[in-house]
């Protein structure tokens, strides 16, 4: 080499030194922080990719952290009406205890009502105290609020409704066959005659409660055979109302499971049609037709049908003039009156306002990923319903208590009671498992996979990288020697000066 001023070789060597100082530092750096992307520089897209998988991690994680404080909070609500359906079970056992009059003493009548009352403060007690973080949860603080309810909405349940940020939901039901009685009716085709001495007959009512025979003779007339059957309606499911030209016979219920069944058993000797039978709700059960009615030698039933109606454009289920939709964004009951069970039309039911234990169970805050479920009051004044009465009904002093009051009313309120407690608790176990549980074991999968996916882009691969470092160490030594050597070649211009 005879130049001495720029040495070429020593620059190159330079420049190559830095490249593989660099790629040496590059290498270290993930191997000590295990990241193959520490900085943007690294790989920009794949820093953008793996930044959006790493906000999907920490939402998924959230949702998972939601999910477990909801079942938490289930969890309390259990626990309080685990304890408020034992105390009922108390209660019904304390009902039919004291039925039985003749082997009690008054004392003992007012000592099991003594074990009622406290019974009722504990359960008011337990629906005023459950709580989670000072949130009551059994008092109806996550219960449905709602307004403009209409008057031919008798009762209704909301379980769930999902509502947006200060939203409201407007429930309207279109009836689109009405909800009718089992019914027959029994013409006489003029005075029942029943002249002759020996004159007598016997027919069989049914309904959906049982049956029973009746025996009729001489002189009876239609207003004594109406009270005869009116007297069994609540063994029967039965009742009669008399009219001029015979006797209508109806089930007490609505729906496809009530039923109204006529047999005549003895004739008694009459000759002809004793009877002639129509149906009264044009509902003539499917063993029957209009023509097999004229003359009655078989037993001739007629069934009841339930209401057809479709809830906010979803066709409902119903029993009798009950209607409901389950869907992820509505669930809930409606009982119509019988005048709105009954009209083909449209009722604006009423509006949901608000309400409800509302859960985010999703990665998103929106409404697609939030669930809600209705928890109403368990108080005793809470429990039963309007047309037999509440629980708080059972108190000393009361129309239903244990020592004066109607003990067959008493019995029917507990058990509606124990129905809407265990409903209840069926309905946050379902939760609980079907939404809660499912929702956790799902969001931990995506967690993995979303884990997985951001590690592939982001984490060091240690034994590629080890194999980089270890290229690196030898190139970054090799480039040392050869700068050495290249700064030492400009000394070879010094022999010429010898």
């Amino acid at each position: 080499m005879s130049r001495i001023n720029t040495n070429v070789s020593s620059m190159i060597s330079q420049r190559i030194l830095r490249q593989n100082n660099s790629q040496l530092n590059t290498s270290l750096e993930r191997l000590s922080t295990g990241l193959a992307i520490n900085r943007g520089a690294d790989n920009p897209a794949g820093l953008i990719a793996s930044e959006n998988l790493r906000s999907e991690k920490v939402s998924l994680d959230t949702a998972i952290n939601n999910a477990e404080r909801a079942d938490q909070v289930i969890n309390i609500a259990e626990g309080g009406l685990q304890e408020v359906s034992s105390m009922l079970l108390e209660v019904q056992s304390l009902v039919g205890q004291t039925a039985n009059d003749a082997g009690l003493s008054r004392e003992e009548k007012e000592a099991n009502q003594l074990q009622i009352d406290s019974i009722l403060q504990t359960i008011d007690r337990i629906a005023s105290s459950t709580s989670f973080q000072g949130t009551k949860l059994l008092n109806g603080s996550f219960s449905f609020t709602v307004s403009a309810q209409d008057a031919d909405v008798n009762t209704f349940q909301i379980n769930a409704a999902k509502l947006g940020y200060q939203g409201t939901r407007d429930i309207q039901v279109v009836v689109t066959e009405s909800a009718q009685h089992a019914g027959l009716f029994l013409s006489t085709n003029g005075p029942l005659d029943l002249s002759a001495a020996d004159a007598k007959f016997s027919f069989e009512i049914a309904g959906v409660k049982g049956s029973r025979e009746f025996s009729f003779a001489s002189g009876t007339t239609l207003s004594s055979i109406a009270d005869s059957i009116n007297t069994y309606r609540n063994v029967t499911g039965v009742s009669a109302v008399v009219s001029a030209t015979g006797i209508a016979l109806k089930s007490i219920d609505y729906g496809s499971e009530a039923f109204v069944s006529f047999n005549l058993v003895n004739r008694g000797g009459l000759t002809g049609a004793l009877f002639t039978m129509s149906s009264i709700d044009e509902n003539v059960a499917d063993t029957a037709s209009e023509a097999d009615l004229a003359n009655v030698n078989n037993a001739i039933r007629d069934d009841g049908q339930d209401i057809g109606a479709i809830i906010n454009g979803i066709t409902a289920t119903s029993k009798g003039r009950t209607a409901s939709v389950a869907t992820d964004f509505l669930d809930l009951s409606i009982e119509l009156s019988e005048t709105g069970a009954q009209a083909a039309g449209t009722i604006d039911a009423f509006t949901i306002t608000g309400g409800g234990a509302r859960f985010n169970l999703g990665p998103n805050v929106d409404i697609n990923n939030q669930v809600s479920i209705g928890i109403q009051n368990v108080a005793a004044r809470y429990l039963g319903d309007t047309s037999i009465g509440f629980l708080d009904d059972l108190g000393s002093g009361r129309g239903s208590n244990l020592v004066t009051g109607d003990l067959e009313i008493a019995q029917q309120i507990v058990t509606i009671a124990i129905s809407q407690v265990s409903s209840l608790r069926g309905r946050l176990g379902a939760f609980q498992k079907n939404v809660i549980g499912s929702t956790i074991n799902s969001l931990g999968v995506t967690l993995e996979n979303t884990s997985a996916a951001e590690s592939a882009i982001r984490d060091t691969d240690f034994a590629s990288e080890t194999a980089n470092l270890t290229r690196a160490q030898i190139l970054s030594q090799s480039a040392t020697s050869v700068l050495k050597i290249s700064n030492s070649m400009p000394q070879s211009a010094l022999s010429l000066l010898q």
